[in-house]
């Protein structure tokens, strides 16, 4: 006899298999292929495993000592499905291991009772590749989150940055149009999937992404400097996140460098601390920040640590003045949100997602441009007028207290629901009609 899947007895699905091929929700955010696709992975899933839903996830194995599976939480299970050389392989090689990644999802599968999972929800286009041919053979319907979009990537590239493949581009499409239901970080994606990729309205959710409001909760600011060695005084400008050329640290560097020029004096009390590591394009170009840093004259002023946990990268938060995001394109923008959950406003770029994760003059400031200039004269702005600035901290608790996971879950699973009851109509309306 069959397999009564979950969905079919609640009327909601039960057992999602969620795909996230280049990158585990198990690595540390902040550096490589790791960073808010990460967080975002696997805090929804803790979040739908808790409302009764299990969640398998399925990621590249990247060393041989992994286990095939890891209980990331309870009702969570991670498996690393070995699809090519361990260690080697860039995200832009990962396209050719399609194939094999495919082959070990459908393989679980079929170890399963038929009929096994509800449901696949698949983070980033490679994933979604998979995810269409996954959902065919299994006849369940794909929610698919593209995270990030070549297209808005390479309208919006720093200078002497690579643009995405045509073939990137290619695959999205193709995403874009076998996905029964696409989630949209903002109202601004949600756009971008209509105009850029001719996706039907019809079939766009948008949910904001959350944040562990748990992990990331205001504190003394001195307190949080003590612990990680910096000076009570100090004037900290915080940059975390992937070190980049679509993430801009360098805006910061030459902002700092603005900074001095207008205000010596300032110089003795800067910190500017750049929390993170080497990514993508970065890492042909891994030393370019540093000799930016000696270039400037700003060794004594830039501090460059490696990637942190997420409890760490709260203290990181805490202890400073301001948390500054000059990136190129954001889909959200998931370290703006955690830094004001926090209690520490937000210099970013008025750009994507950020014009949803910062509240302008409330919140934080979105800065329109690139120019150190007039980088350096929204902080000086903020730095010259105390009582904005503590206006902007109480703003900072406030915005982000709106993002919790809970309620990216639970809008999730509506969406999940709604596809799941769709799909299933649409399969008994073909079958009354053979």
């Amino acid at each position: 006899m069959a397999n009564v899947s979950g969905a079919a007895r609640t009327g909601a699905p039960r057992r999602i298999a969620m795909l996230s091929v280049h990158t585990s929700p198990l690595d540390q955010p902040g550096g490589g292929d790791a960073g808010g696709m990460n967080v975002y992975t696997l805090e929804l899933a803790r979040q739908l495993a808790a409302s009764n839903v299990e969640v398998e996830i399925f990621t590249r194995a990247t060393s041989s000592d992994l286990p095939p599976s890891v209980e990331a939480a309870p009702g969570v299970t991670v498996r690393n499905v070995i699809a090519g050389p361990y260690e080697s392989l860039t995200k832009d090689d990962l396209p050719s291991q399609l194939c094999a990644f495919t082959s070990g999802v459908l393989r679980a599968e079929a170890n399963r009772e038929p009929g096994w999972y509800d449901l696949v929800h698949s983070h980033y286009w490679l994933s979604g590749q998979v995810g269409w041919l996954a959902t065919e053979r299994w006849g369940v319907p794909l929610v698919h989150t593209m995270h990030t979009m070549a297209k808005v990537k390479n309208l919006a590239l720093a200078d002497g940055d690579r643009p995405e493949p045509h073939t990137r581009e290619y695959g999205e499409e193709q995403v874009v149009a076998a996905a029964h239901r696409l989630i949209a970080n903002t109202h601004d994606e949600a756009a971008q999937l209509t105009q850029l990729y001719g996706a039907e309205p019809e079939k766009i959710e948008t949910i904001w992404p959350g944040v562990d409001l748990d992990v990331f909760t205001p504190g003394p600011q001195a307190s949080a400097r003590a612990r990680l060695g910096l000076p009570e005084d100090a004037v900290v400008l915080l940059f975390a996140g992937r070190i980049q050329p679509l993430k801009a640290p360098d805006v910061l560097v030459r902002t700092a460098a603005r900074l001095v020029a207008v205000d010596p004096s300032l110089r003795e009390r800067l910190v500017v601390a750049i929390v993170g590591g080497p990514s993508g394009t970065g890492h042909e170009r891994a030393t370019d920040l540093h000799r930016l840093v000696g270039t400037l004259g700003l060794d004594d002023v830039v501090r460059v640590h490696p990637p942190v946990s997420q409890q760490q990268l709260a203290e990181w938060y805490r202890a400073a003045d301001l948390t500054v995001v000059p990136s190129y394109s954001e889909s959200f923008g998931l370290v703006a949100v955690e830094s004001q959950a926090c209690g520490t406003p937000v210099v970013g770029s008025a750009v994507g997602g950020l014009r949803t994760a910062i509240a302008h003059d409330r919140s934080g400031l979105l800065v329109t441009g690139h120019d150190p200039g007039a980088w350096s004269r929204a902080i000086i702005d903020l730095l010259d007028h105390p009582e904005r600035f503590r206006q902007l901290r109480t703003g900072a608790v406030e915005h982000a207290s709106r993002f919790g996971w809970d309620v990216t879950a639970a809008r999730t699973l509506e969406v999940y629901a709604e596809a799941w009851q769709r799909h299933r109509a649409d399969q008994l309306g073909m079958v009354s009609c053979s």
